[in-house]
């Protein structure tokens, strides 16, 4: 069966893709980071060409609240005066982790709404970014590696994914993994939103929440939640009207949630009776490799095939004149103590 938006629309504004040159800058709006797994993920960025920043705070810690990369005031001024650098061409966070919900409504909107879009990436926590950059400032962004995380710095096809959804966006349009397999059978079209399923559920009743997914193709995903706790969060899914009008939905990586025959019924228990397609496992989230999944893209889902197919290029292509600034970047900073809780 096809399901269609029930309000069609193009998806949010694409930032430009980047090019060899290109500058990004690193923040971390949520846990402390790993001084080595930042230098590795750094690497890599650099590597393909891109100009490196490590925002100033990123390497610290809470002076009384361990679990956060320094404190909210801090946080929050890293992103805003990253994404308001005029030479900053897309912003990365670090790592996921408690404390992205502290510094949303910290920061200035007003400001960077005008200024010039750029590719944002993170998951995990960072999906109350997402939601607060799709409402904000009508951006589209991506639901990807974290420069500082696990799969980025140890997984070849999950950097190279990403890599090839920056610089190429056109030759990601089709996602899919081997994983991928229809939960409830079907085809829907609607805009990609979503993200990491307790950090989305939080969400609701704040002021970045939309009043519902209607129209959209909902992305989900989780890690170390128990079936209950996850049929717990879905539920509220379904008792808030997160879900009226939903078109369908494609389901990430479980990781850490029990076995997965048993996320399985929970997911078909509490999703399959919207009457939508749902894609079980189509291979994003906190796996150990994991796809980049555009957000505010119009697609197809396709759950008998397996596939989710964007309309569009997760990025905007027509980039080839911008100049490549010549002002040299620092290295990012070591500090010799460790962060705590990396993940």
């Amino acid at each position: 069966m096809d399901q269609h938006p029930t309000t069609p629309g193009q998806g949010l504004t694409r930032p430009p893709h980047l090019r060899p040159g290109d500058h990004i800058a690193v923040v971390a709006p949520s846990g402390p980071i790993e001084p080595e797994r930042l230098t590795a993920g750094c690497a890599i960025l650099r590597s393909w060409g891109l100009r490196v920043t490590v925002a100033p705070h990123v390497l610290d810690t809470h002076p009384a609240l361990g679990y956060l990369a320094g404190t909210d005031a801090d946080r929050a001024a890293d992103l805003r005066n990253a994404w308001l650098d005029p030479t900053v061409d897309a912003v990365i966070c670090a790592r996921g982790g408690y404390g992205v919900h502290r510094i949303v409504d910290l920061l200035d909107w007003t400001a960077m709404r005008a200024a010039a879009p750029k590719p944002f990436i993170g998951f995990s926590d960072v999906s109350s970014l997402h939601e607060a950059f799709a409402r904000h400032l009508g951006l589209a962004t991506l639901y990807g590696p974290l420069a500082a995380g696990a799969s980025f710095i140890s997984d070849g096809p999950t950097a190279e994914h990403l890599r090839r959804t920056l610089f190429d966006p056109a030759a990601t349009t089709v996602l899919t993994s081997p994983t991928a397999a229809p939960l409830v059978p079907g085809r829907a079209r609607g805009i990609t939103a979503g993200g990491c399923v307790h950090v989305l559920a939080a969400e609701r009743g704040t002021p970045a929440a939309r009043p519902s997914y209607e129209g959209s193709i909902l992305v989900l995903e989780d890690v170390n939640e128990h079936p209950y706790q996850l049929d717990r969060l879905l539920t509220q899914f379904l008792r808030s009207g997160a879900l009226d009008g939903v078109a369908g939905i494609a389901l990430g990586s479980w990781e850490g949630c029990g076995r997965p025959e048993r996320v399985r019924e929970v997911m078909l228990d509490r999703l399959g009776g919207l009457g939508i397609p749902v894609l079980w496992e189509l291979g994003f989230g906190h796996c150990p490799s994991t796809l980049t999944v555009p957000l505010g893209i119009p697609a197809l889902l396709d759950a008998d095939a397996g596939t989710l197919t964007l309309d569009l290029p997760a990025l905007d292509l027509p980039a080839l004149d911008r100049p490549v600034p010549d002002r040299p970047v620092p290295d990012p900073p070591v500090l010799d103590r460790p962060a705590t809780d990396p993940r």
